[in-house]
Formats: structure tokens, C-alpha cells, sequence
């Protein structure tokens, strides 16, 4: 059997079941509202006469009564029909909602602004009519520019709608569509790439080279369209499921979209492949780092930390991957803990949280426990020649005006401070903002070691010059 008279068949037991449902429908309406009521009213009138039957039944026999009553019988049918009493034909309405539009034209020629693509159709008629239309209708809206030609001009065009019952009808939301027609023109553009969700890539790779499979691409679509596209990207997702080695993988079917000077996307172009491929190659840079201690508040009078171990090591590193070019920058990082009332009551051991440093993907440790004790404050003077300037300003010079030896107190208990010697203190300067002159600056002091402090009660005199 071919496949339109599978179609013609399927249509004709369509057609069937809903006359079927149709006469059962009307059955129904005619025996609810009139064969039931007269059959009622003739078995009250036998209750009410049966005393008398011989009299009734020569009256019912009479040619001229049977005349009369069939006369009032179908005048009253036709009245209650009439007057809408009986619902035969009662008009009803139904919405096909978000029907789609077939829109017509010629789309290698021509770019149409303006499209309708979904409407809504109301359709009015009998019930009857209603219940066919929607078991056999297409529904089939359409929108046909085939006979318009390119024009600045809008254009109002209708809609139409391919009703297969003819006693329904129809109206659209919209019934029309204001559309623009212009000519399709092509460009050859370059085409970049944007990766999309970093975040959820490996937090030990790094993206060390991307390439395209082809550098151009054509774009499609009216002239003014085309101006205002600034970039072409593949759009190349990060979150796929297959990049589990720090290795090259070779990527199909990768999405392109056209974007405008201010990122927007914009639609209404053709992109000519629509999918590109691409190779893209992930590597791990790893660097070994001391995990360094640093101290927030103050201990109470009298009390130095003695010794700090992380996980039980004196000296504590940890691996962070990244970039190359960020991770070499890196030489420690930080962990802080709270000391403030402290130094008291024994050992006092924290669980510390490593924030990762700005450049770092991944590090080995995210928690560590830090145990710390105290001991009795002592302090011992050291003498310092070397301070090094820092921030001096281009085609500045800078002297001291006397080499007198800076005195520097340093406070710890005392195994600390007894292996402290003036080439273990890194003292600077800070000239920021400092012009030509003669100037008292303050000394500071490069602390990076919680078990000691540094203080420095005296400032050096400075001479810049110009160069």
C-alpha cells in the first residue's frame, strides 16, 4: 500500500470514529430532551384517564386528533429548536494555542525581519463541527512571502489557515505580520575562541595551547546585520567529561555564535559551517613552596611562641599547580592562625584552612594542623649597618648622612633569639613618594618568623639627589 493511501485509510477511520461519536451524541441529546418528556406525558395522561379508557381510546382513534397532536408536536420541536432550547446546533468556540507558522520564501536570497513563527487560532462553529475540525484538521498556518521581493519598505502581510471543515470559522492572534525583506549577503570573517567553564575543568591542568581547525569562516545575512558583527567565536566547553589527562584531544562540532563591540549575540546571522573542530592541549605545572605561619593578635605580657610545627614538621611545604608564569612568581604561602590572649595553659593546637593564592588552580593541602608553645619573653639588642632603600623614585639617588649602627631589639624566648644575628635581620626602608632632599625614615623590618619580634625605636637620616 502506498503511503498516501495509508494516509486516505488512516483519514477514513478518523472520519468514522467521529461520525460514530457524533450520532451517539445526537442520540443522546434528542432521547434526553424529547422522546424521554413525551413518553413521560403520555404515561401521566394513561394514569390520569385510566378510569375511562374506552373514552380516551376512541378520542386517540379519531383521524382529526392524531392530526392535531402531530402538528403540535413538531410546531413545538421547531420552537424549542428554534429558540436555542434544544442545543443542537449551539455555536462554541475553541483555541488552538501557539500553533507554528510554515513561513515561505526564498531563504539562500533573502534575510525576512519581522517573523510571526507561532500564532494562537480561535475557532468558532457547532459542536459537531468543532469535534471534526480538531480530530481531522492539519492546522497548517501559514505566512507566504514567496511573491515578495527585497524592500527597506515593512510590508503587513496575513496569515492564512488551512481549515479542513468548512462550516467553522477561524480568526488568528496575530493575523498579520509586519515584516522587512532584504537581500542576503555573505562575508568571510575571522574566527577566535572563548572557552566556557573553566571552573570545571581539572584544578591540576592548564590550557597550554589551543588551535583551530580553520581560521575563517563565512557569515551570512543582510548588510546591516553584518556590520555590526565584531567577533566570531567557538564556543569550546571546559566541563567535557573526556578531558581527564594533561594531553592534546581533538574536539568536533564545536558551536559558533557572532558578537557585537558590546558582547551581545547577535542571532539573525548564518554561520557557514555552523560547527568547527579544534585541538586543544592541557598541561599540570607544579613548584614546591614552604607553607609559612603568620600570627594575628598579641600573646599575654611575658610570653613568646617557642616552637610551631604543621602536621608535625617544623618546616612544612606544599605542591601548587597553576600557570607556569603565575606559580614561578610564587616563593611561600600563607597560613594564619589566632594568638591574641594566648601563651598561657600549655600548647595550643588549630586547624588551619590554606587559601589558595591569587594564580593557583590547585594545591595539595587545603587543611593542616598547626600545634603552637610558649615560653618566658626574653630580649637582646643587635646592631645593624646594612638597610636597604625600597620604592625610589627613576634618575633618584639616596644616601645615608652618617654610618652610625642601627640598634634593633629583638624579643623571643631564648633558644629563638640566641640564633639570631644581624645577618638574619632584612632591614629596609620605604621612599615611596620621596623627592629630592634630606629626610628621618622609619626602618622596617622583613618579619616573616611568628617566634620573633623586632623593634626599632630609632630612625635613619637619608640624603636623595638627583642622577
Amino acid at each position: 500500500m502506498t503511503p498516501k493511501k495509508k494516509v486516505r485509510v488512516k483519514n477514513m477511520s478518523k472520519l468514522a470514529k467521529a461520525l460514530k461519536t457524533l450520532f451517539k451524541k445526537l442520540y443522546k441529546i434528542l432521547d434526553e430532551a424529547i422522546i424521554t418528556p413525551i413518553s413521560r406525558a403520555i404515561y401521566f395522561l394513561f394514569n390520569k384517564l385510566k378510569n375511562n379508557p374506552v373514552h380516551l381510546e376512541k378520542f386517540l382513534n379519531r383521524p382529526i386528533v392524531l392530526v392535531y397532536v402531530s402538528l403540535i408536536l413538531a410546531v413545538t420541536v421547531f420552537f424549542l429548536v428554534d429558540s436555542q432550547v434544544i442545543t443542537l446546533v449551539e455555536t462554541e468556540a475553541e483555541i488552538l494555542a501557539s500553533e507554528p507558522v510554515n513561513i515561505i520564501y526564498n531563504k539562500e536570497a533573502y534575510v525576512v525581519e519581522g517573523l510571526v513563527e507561532h500564532v494562537d487560532v480561535i475557532l468558532t462553529g457547532r459542536k459537531s463541527s468543532l469535534y471534526l475540525a480538531k480530530q481531522l484538521g492539519e492546522h497548517e498556518v501559514v505566512l507566504d512571502l514567496s511573491d515578495y521581493e527585497a524592500s527597506n519598505t515593512p510590508r503587513k502581510v496575513a496569515l492564512t489557515y488551512n481549515q479542513s471543515v468548512g462550516n467553522i470559522s477561524y480568526k488568528l492572534d496575530p493575523a498579520f505580520a509586519t515584516v522587512v525583506i532584504k537581500k542576503k549577503v555573505s562575508e568571510q570573517r575571522n574566527v577566535s575562541y572563548e572557552l566556557l567553564n573553566e571552573e570545571k575543568l581539572n584544578e591540576r591542568f592548564s590550557i597550554s595551547n589551543v588551535t583551530l581547525n580553520q581560521s575563517q569562516v563565512v557569515v551570512k545575512g543582510s548588510e546591516d546585520t553584518l556590520a555590526k558583527i565584531a567577533t566570531v567565536k567557538a564556543l569550546i566547553d571546559l566541563s567535557n567529561n573526556k578531558f581527564t589527562e594533561a594531553i592534546t584531544y581533538d574536539i568536533d562540532n564545536i558551536p559558533m555564535k557572532a558578537y557585537d563591540s558590546n558582547g551581545n549575540v547577535i542571532d539573525a546571522v548564518e554561520i557557514v559551517p555552523t560547527t568547527i573542530g579544534a585541538s586543544i592541549s592541557f598541561s599540570t605545572y607544579k613548584a614546591t613552596v614552604p607553607l609559612v605561619v603568620s600570627t594575628t593578635g598579641d600573646l599575654v605580657a611575658g610570653k613568646a611562641i617557642s616552637t610551631i610545627t604543621i602536621n608535625g614538621k617544623t618546616n612544612y611545604t606544599v605542591d601548587i599547580y597553576g600557570e607556569k608564569e603565575q606559580i614561578d612568581k610564587i616563593t611561600s604561602v600563607p597560613v594564619s592562625i589566632d594568638i591574641n590572649g594566648r601563651g598561657n595553659g600549655g600548647a595550643q593546637t588549630y586547624t588551619a584552612t590554606i587559601n589558595k593564592p591569587n594564580g593557583v588552580r590547585s594545591i595539595s593541602e587545603r587543611d593542616v594542623k598547626i600545634v603552637v608553645t610558649f615560653g618566658e619573653e626574653k630580649q637582646k639588642t643587635i646592631e645593624i649597618n646594612d638597610i636597604r632603600p625600597m620604592n625610589l623614585g627613576s634618575g633618584l639617588n639616596v644616601n645615608r648622612t652618617n654610618a652610625d649602627p642601627i640598634s634593633i631589639q629583638v624579643k623571643g624566648v631564648q633558644s629563638v633569639i640566641d640564633t639570631i644575628t644581624s645577618e638574619n635581620i632584612s632591614a629596609y626602608i620605604d621612599l615611596n613618594n620621596y623627592g629630592a632632599g634630606q629626610y628621618d625614615v622609619d626602618i622596617h623590618i622583613d618579619e616573616n618568623d611568628p617566634r620573633v619580634k623586632y623593634v626599632v625605636t630609632s630612625q635613619v637620616n637619608i640624603v636623595i639627589t638627583n642622577s
